[in-house]
């Protein structure tokens, strides 16, 4: 049944054996962009309009970031065990799952609990959100699923399996409630009457974690045998395998275009999958430690993976490049913050993927030295992606306007910029004239 929580709820008390985990996790210097949780990251969701992430940890907490700033917005603490799988119910609510058995749908305006879903006897481990937005569905270690009316929490049908159960999606447009637990099979259940349809069986251990196409008409799966599979959901049939990664596959997604899937897993690496063909288009290697969970971007331009080593990072997909990555010359000069210039408060955004000297910190972005005039994608040094190498105009105060009044996404599809919008007119053309008198000519 639903509970709703109080206000605020109570500091999780953690374990002796939680905190000796987290103690005796590597010290690395932690250069990605979503920094912040204590411990081991296990899931990841962007929401619905790519503005924000939500992740879940081993610290007991979820985390609600903002894409564009890759910074943190909530911890949304409330769980008393470790955060296994996250959703976005819609682009104001997120639901999180854990060891507690519990699932609890937060309210992202407050990052305040709106109401906790209880009923699995184990360990919450899968949750996911119907393509109307009105039922979550939970899979548990209790060899269940079950299901909840989004609105408000109220308790919906149990869905009961043989073995514990690790992952669940919606398919055939929220018709098929799928799971995949420790038997190695992907179980379909009829959503309105709880009926077993059957089982999807190929994998020959366990399965991670599921995914469904947006159309509802495929699933993929993951499994601890190291292979990705492609499943025809409506005709209950394998359409292929996927061999790449050396060690367990924890995590899968497909891409927006239903033609391209992500999988990462035990080895650190991101595969991106051209369905076609099963070819590995591009191979990222993402972290050194474990990559459990991955999230593409609803438009497909990036993807943001959580891990072990206690971080989310962004991948552009296109180019592989690791998007906000930190300086690798932390202290090269920041005039803009002792600048009285009234642009220059606005400049820290940018200085996270730009330096403004040619010779400054390598980031993930092109220097702004001699920015103006300068013909878009011009640098030999810097990868761009097709979107700029495709583009004819030069940076001036008027293309610069565009790109932040229209939004880099609208501008120029495909690019690495993630969505940033400056709406504030006098706001944007002071950050302009500040960039101006920032960056001379060459």
């Amino acid at each position: 049944m639903a509970k709703r929580l109080p206000p605020a709820a109570p500091a999780p008390i953690f374990s002796l054996a939680v905190l000796l985990v987290v103690l005796l996790m590597p010290v690395v210097a932690i250069r990605a962009d979503l920094v912040g949780h204590g411990g081991i990251v296990r899931a990841v969701a962007v929401s619905p309009d790519g503005r924000r992430v939500v992740t879940g940890s081993f610290d007991y907490s979820a985390r609600l970031w903002d894409f564009a700033e890759q910074t943190e917005t909530f911890v949304l603490e409330g769980h008393a065990g470790p955060v296994n799988a996250v959703a976005f119910v819609d682009s104001t609510r997120a639901a999180s799952v854990s060891d507690d058995g519990s699932a609890i749908v937060w309210d992202l305006a407050s990052g305040k609990p709106a109401f906790r879903l209880e009923g699995h006897s184990h360990k919450a481990m899968g949750v996911a959100v119907s393509p109307d937005r009105r039922w979550i569905a939970t899979a548990g270690w209790d060899r269940t699923v079950r299901l909840w009316d989004a609105r408000n929490g109220r308790a919906g049908p149990v869905l009961k399996a043989s073995e514990p159960m690790n992952t669940v999606v919606f398919a055939a447009n929220g018709a098929l409630v799928a799971a995949g637990g420790h038997d190695g099979f992907v179980w379909l259940w009829d959503r309105a009457s709880g009926e077993l349809k059957g089982k999807l069986t190929g994998h020959e251990r366990g399965v991670t974690q599921i995914a469904a196409s947006a159309d509802g008409k495929r699933i993929l799966s993951a499994g601890i045998d190291r292979t990705v599979r492609l499943w025809d959901a409506e005709k209950e049939s394998e359409i292929a395998i996927f061999r790449h990664h050396e060690a367990q596959v924890y995590a899968i997604a497909f891409l927006p275009d239903g033609q391209r899937a992500v999988s990462a897993g035990r080895d650190g690496i991101v595969a991106v999958w051209s369905l076609a063909d099963g070819k590995v288009a591009r191979e990222l290697r993402a972290h050194d430690g474990i990559i459990w969970g991955i999230a593409p971007s609803p438009d497909g331009r990036f993807a943001v993976s959580v891990s072990s080593d206690g971080s989310g990072r962004v991948w552009h997909l296109e180019t592989g490049d690791r998007i906000g990555l930190a300086a690798d010359v932390p202290d090269e000069a920041q005039p803009w913050l002792t600048d009285a210039h009234p642009g220059a408060k606005l400049f820290p955004k940018c200085a996270r993927c730009h330096s403004l000297i040619a010779d400054g910190s390598r980031k993930s972005g092109p220097h702004f030295a001699g920015l103006f005039g300068r013909r878009v994608g011009a640098l030999a040094e810097y990868s761009y992606s097709a979107a700029l190498k495709g583009a004819a105009f030069v940076w001036d105060e008027t293309t610069l306007f565009r790109l932040f009044d229209d939004g880099p996404d609208v501008m120029l599809p495909g690019t690495k910029m993630p969505m940033q919008q400056i709406k504030d007119s006098d706001q944007l053309r002071q950050l302009i004239d500040y960039l101006k008198q920032a960056t001379p000519a060459r």
